[in-house]
């Protein structure tokens, strides 16, 4: 008797399955240039329903690391695709852009169709949050490369921002750094964070020693803050905004020198940080060092902004106005030649 696809492994009628299960989730995604539909070869979105003059599109791809490991051990699904969606549309708002659509990558060793639509109902609500449409998506059902019902997440994002308003802009010695909280440890530096788990003897439903009321898993996928609507909203009201910074993978050390110029740096105060509790407990129990938490984590502050001196006071009045608390972290400067270019002062208290 012939082999099947089935016998195989892949199951094509359960892929088929999942679009009807995730179809409402992803019409709820819907805005102006994408009607929120899914099944089709291609996602459509017409550029013309965002009514700018001279777009930009920027567009930017991530993951969420071994955070999904703890979704799948814990069996807590709901908000990983959050964290996905946050990884990608923080990249695009730091350049000034509205995130517009985005597509999704779900590959796993055998599709359980209610896991992967309460992923994908959390890639929706991301969306939701962003304000960008789920225009599509791709679900790989790869038995013998992935464990069983294991799965991993890639995501896809592209925005739009008029050419004139692009970031960053031009940066000067004397701007000032903001900080914005973040909401725990991301996306980021989850490798370490599950071998400090495991080094504690910690079971994923045991009480977090961090935080109360939580389990250790619930504490940790806590979705990483997506800051787009907050920030779109101060952008639309300031010119004083010259870059921003994501603080993900490399921490301060590696994404503030990303949108600053080679003859400036920037100058940090860590004791304006005042890190979660999260952050000490990572640090006392992993004994991590300060300089390897300042480049694995963002140690509390999920975005940075870098604004014109002059203009400090209204951008955080502004973003006062809009639910944020902005910290100031830190000044730009001119190094000498062959200086450090972020230099850390004072210490997190960790």
């Amino acid at each position: 008797m012939g082999l099947t696809y089935s016998d195989a492994g892949v199951d094509i009628d359960a892929g088929n399955r999942l679009v009807d299960l995730i179809r409402p989730a992803v019409r709820a995604t819907r805005r102006p240039g994408a009607d929120g539909e899914i099944g089709g070869f291609g996602g459509l979105f017409d550029l013309r329903a965002t009514r700018l003059n001279d777009p930009i599109l920027v567009a930017a791809n991530d993951g969420v690391g071994t955070k999904v490991k703890i979704a799948i051990d814990s069996g807590m699904h709901g908000t990983i695709g959050v964290d996905l969606v946050a990884m990608c549309v923080n990249d695009l708002i730091v350049q000034g852009a509205e995130p517009l659509f985005f597509l999704d990558y779900f590959a796993t060793g055998k599709l359980d169709t209610q896991i992967a639509a309460s992923v994908v109902k959390g890639i929706a609500d991301g969306c939701i949050e962003a304000g960008c449409a789920l225009l599509g998506g791709e679900t790989a059902e790869m038995p013998g490369l992935y464990m069983k019902s294991d799965y991993d997440l890639a995501g896809f994002a592209v925005g739009a921002v008029e050419r004139q308003k692009l970031l960053p802009r031009e940066l000067f010695a004397g701007d000032v750094v903001l900080g914005l909280r973040s909401s725990g440890v991301h996306s980021n530096g989850f490798s370490l964070v599950r071998r400090i788990v495991e080094r504690a003897g910690l079971a994923w439903n045991a009480t977090a020693p961090f935080v109360q009321g939580m389990t250790v898993a619930r504490a940790l996928l806590t979705p990483t803050r997506i800051y787009v609507k907050p920030l779109l909203a101060t952008l639309r009201r300031t010119t004083h905004i010259r870059a921003m910074a994501h603080i993900t993978g490399g921490g301060f050390p590696d994404n503030l020198p990303r949108v600053l110029p080679k003859n400036l740096g920037v100058m940090l105060d860590l004791s304006a940080f005042n890190p979660p509790p999260v952050f000490r407990w990572l640090s006392e129990t992993g004994g991590v060092s300060e300089a390897e938490m300042l480049r694995t984590f963002n140690c509390g502050i999920g975005m940075t902004l870098v604004v014109a001196k002059d203009g400090v006071a209204e951008v955080e009045n502004i973003l006062r106005s809009v639910g944020e608390n902005p910290i100031r972290i830190g000044e730009i400067f001119e190094p000498e030649a062959g200086g450090e270019r972020v230099v850390m002062q004072g210490s997190l208290g960790l």
